[in-house]
């Protein structure tokens, strides 16, 4: 059988594949810190017709190889992760980190298992548990044992992986002897949640955690805008913003997606047009075949 009726079938099945990557990114053009994907093709294995020939003795030129490609593959799905356009909200629990980083959560109390997003819309429910979409706690770092509630000024975080824990703003907390019921709070581009009390002073709640992974595009998508860490994202360096590394939390604002339809619309009419390539190669390389079978009648 002809070669290039595999070769075409190949560039279908592949075509297909990166119409597949198209489509989604096409579909999560308004969701929130969602990071396009981009597929690149790669030639699959050649087969050797005829071997090179070095120069020889008699004066004679060297001969370059005879090779015939058998297709194309997949080499790659890359999650590009640059930054997407910041959109004010005004609303006081919308985050959004400008710069590297990632925010933590997770399904349990324990923070054992731990996702990350640049989703930063957050909410609290009616306990005071800071919350994503889904329910998941919002991880970061409390006030020192034998510290709590402290001023912004006199507070010590414990500021490592292992201390992460869920955040909340409590409607009331109990400094000394009395019971305080919150006014207002706020979140500064540090992550520090400063929460304003009943007796007119201001309470360090918590500070956001933000984690930045040396290979980011390594993480795996795990549904509901979060990510996991994989075997060749590396592991997790976990600090606050603003500093070391981190970028800085906008608050009142939300992180667009990075998808660009201009490039997307651009890449279908592409994709298209060679899957309709690779069709009429298959449908040419069947006309071929029906002439050689038509040669005894």
């Amino acid at each position: 059988m002809l070669r290039s009726l595999y070769a075409g079938v190949s560039g279908m099945r592949n075509n297909q594949t990166k119409m597949d990557v198209i489509g989604n990114n096409i579909a999560n053009v308004n969701t929130t810190g969602f990071k396009s994907g981009r597929v690149r093709f790669q030639d699959m294995l050649s087969q050797t017709i005829a071997n090179a020939q070095s120069p020889t003795a008699n004066s004679l030129g060297g001969v370059n190889p005879q090779q015939i490609g058998l297709g194309v593959k997949v080499g790659a799905i890359d999650t590009i992760m640059t930054g997407g356009a910041l959109q004010p909200t005004n609303r006081d629990l919308d985050f959004a980190i400008e710069g590297n980083g990632f925010f933590v959560v997770s399904q349990d109390t324990n923070a054992e298992m731990k996702y990350y997003t640049r989703d930063g819309a957050f909410y609290r429910d009616y306990q005071g548990n800071l919350v994503n979409a889904s329910g998941y706690r919002v991880l970061g770092y409390m006030p020192a044992a034998g510290d709590p509630y402290a001023s912004p000024e006199m507070s010590n975080l414990d500021i490592d992986e292992a201390s992460m824990k869920p955040l909340s703003i409590p409607n009331t907390i109990t400094v000394g002897v009395n019971d305080l019921s919150l006014e207002t709070f706020s979140i500064d581009g540090s992550g520090q949640i400063i929460g304003v009390y009943s007796d007119g002073n201001p309470y360090l709640l918590g500070q956001l955690a933000v984690s930045k992974f040396n290979n980011s595009e390594g993480l795996e998508k795990a549904g509901n805008n979060n990510y996991t860490a994989s075997n060749n994202s590396g592991q997790p360096e976990t600090g606050v913003a603003n500093g070391d590394g981190f970028g800085t939390i906008r608050q009142g604002v939300i992180e667009m997606s990075n998808v660009d339809l201009a490039n997307e619309f651009t890449e279908m009419i592409i994709t298209s047009r060679s899957y309709q390539a690779n069709s009429r190669t298959i449908t040419t390389s069947d006309e071929m075949l029906q002439e050689l079978i038509n040669l005894k009648r």
